[in-house]
C-alpha cells in the first residue's frame, strides 16, 4: 500500500510538472497547445537514449527538455501565426507525428520503433543512503511540503478576507482539505525515504520529482511575477494592447512555448523513468488531455491551481480504479463510466465555476 501511495505522489509532481508547462502556454499566454503528448514523447526518448550512451542521467534529462524545447521552436515558427483554432489542430498532428515517427523508425541498437526501450538507467535506482542521507533527504521534502503548506495558508488567508460570506465556507472546506492531503502526503514521503531500501527505484524516482517539480514551480512563479510574465498576461487578454505598446508578441509567443516545452519535456523523462519503458502508444493523445484536465480542474492561470488540480486528478483515478469490484459491470464499461465522470464534472465546473478551483475570475479574462 505505501508502494502505490508513493507511485500517486510521483504521478501528481510528475503530471504537475507538464501541467506547469502547459498553463504557461495557455493560462498565461493563451497558445492552445494540443500536442502536450508530443514533447512528453520528445523529452522521453532523447533522455532514455542518451543515458544508454552513457551520458550521466541529469544531463540526459536537461537534454531531453532541451530538445523538446527545439520542437516547441519549430512548432512555433510554423503555427503561432495561425488563428486559435487552427493552432490547436496542428498542434494535435504534430503530436501525432511526433508518435508515429517513433513507432517507424530505428532509434536504439537497430531496434524497431514499435519494439520501444526498456533497460535503460532509472535516477538513484543503485543509490545506498546510509542514515544521515535519508535524514538530509526526510529534511528537504520537509521544507518543499512546508513551503506548499504556508502557501496554501496565504492563500486562504487572501481569498478569506475578500470573499463574500457564502464563499468562506468553500474556501475554508477546500484549504482544509488540500492541507490533510498535502500532511498525508509528507508522512508517506518520509516514510517511503527513511525505509528506502524497501522500494528503491520507485523511491529515488519519488525524491527526483518532488525535487524537480517544486524547482519549476518556483522558476515559473518568479517568471509570471516579472515584467516578462505580465507581457504574457497581457497578450493572452489582448495582444493588440501589447502590440501596441511595442512588444514582439511573436517572440513572446514563441518563448512562452519554448519554456513549456522544455518544463513538459523535463516531464518526459520523469515519466519515462515512472514507466521503466518507451513505447509510442504511451504518447498518445489521452496523455494531452489529461493534463488539460488537471489544468481546467485546477484553475488556469494559477500554478498551485494546476498541482491541486493533478492531486485531485490522481485521487480520482486512485478511488475508482476499483469500481469494477463493487458494480456489476464489465472493466470496459467501467473505464467508460470514469471517462463519463469526469467529463460530467468538467461540465459542471464550466457552468459554475470557469476559472477552476483555484482560479481567479478577475484576472482570467479568456473567452469573454
Amino acid at each position: 500500500m505505501l508502494n502505490y501511495v508513493a507511485f500517486l505522489l510521483t504521478s501528481m509532481a510528475i503530471y504537475g510538472l507538464m501541467g506547469l508547462g502547459l498553463n504557461l502556454q495557455w493560462g498565461f499566454t493563451g497558445l492552445i497547445n494540443f500536442g502536450i503528448a508530443g514533447f512528453v514523447a520528445v523529452g522521453a526518448y532523447v533522455t532514455v537514449i542518451l543515458s544508454l550512451t552513457k551520458v550521466p542521467i541529469v544531463l540526459a534529462m536537461l537534454g531531453g527538455g532541451f530538445v523538446a524545447a527545439l520542437f516547441g521552436l519549430l512548432m512555433g515558427f510554423s503555427t503561432l501565426r495561425l488563428r486559435e483554432d487552427y493552432l490547436a489542430i496542428v498542434t494535435i498532428g504534430s503530436s501525432e507525428l511526433v508518435r508515429l515517427v517513433f513507432n517507424n523508425e530505428e532509434l536504439y541498437d537497430n531496434r524497431p520503433g514499435s519494439m520501444g526501450i526498456n533497460g535503460f538507467p532509472l535516477p538513484l535506482e543503485s543509490f545506498r543512503p546510509n542514515t544521515f542521507t535519508r535524514v538530509g533527504m526526510v529534511a528537504i521534502v520537509t521544507v518543499i511540503f512546508g513551503l506548499a503548506l504556508w502557501k496554501l495558508w496565504q492563500w486562504a488567508s487572501r481569498r478569506l478576507k475578500s470573499a463574500a460570506q457564502r464563499q468562506k465556507v468553500g474556501i475554508t472546506a477546500v484549504a482544509v482539505l488540500a492541507g490533510l492531503l498535502g500532511l498525508r502526503a509528507y508522512v508517506v514521503t518520509a516514510i517511503s525515504l527513511s525505509n528506502f531500501k524497501a522500494n528503491q527505484a520507485g523511491n529515488g524516482l519519488l525524491f527526483v520529482a518532488l525535487i524537480v517539480t517544486a524547482i519549476a514551480f518556483w522558476v515559473v512563479e518568479r517568471l509570471i511575477r516579472s515584467p516578462w510574465g505580465r507581457v504574457l498576461k497581457s497578450i493572452r487578454e489582448d495582444e493588440e494592447i501589447a502590440k501596441a505598446l511595442g512588444k514582439n508578441v511573436f517572440a513572446y509567443k514563441l518563448q512562452s512555448l519554448m519554456i513549456g516545452g522544455f518544463l513538459t519535456g523535463v516531464g518526459g523523462a520523469l515519466y519515462a523513468w515512472q514507466q521503466s519503458n518507451v513505447y509510442p502508444d504511451n504518447f498518445r493523445s489521452d496523455l494531452t488531455f489529461n493534463v488539460w484536465i488537471l489544468m481546467v480542474l485546477g484553475g488556469a492561470g494559477t500554478n498551485p491551481g494546476v498541482l491541486l488540480g493533478a492531486v485531485i486528478f490522481w485521487v480520482y483515478t486512485a478511488l475508482t480504479r476499483d469500481l469494477n469490484q463493487i458494480l456489476p459491470f464489465p472493466t470496459v464499461q467501467i473505464d467508460a463510466f470514469r471517462m463519463v465522470f469526469i467529463g460530467l464534472l468538467l461540465i459542471g465546473l464550466m457552468v459554475w465555476r470557469p476559472q477552476g478551483i483555484l482560479g481567479n475570475r478577475d484576472e482570467l479574462t479568456l473567452g469573454k
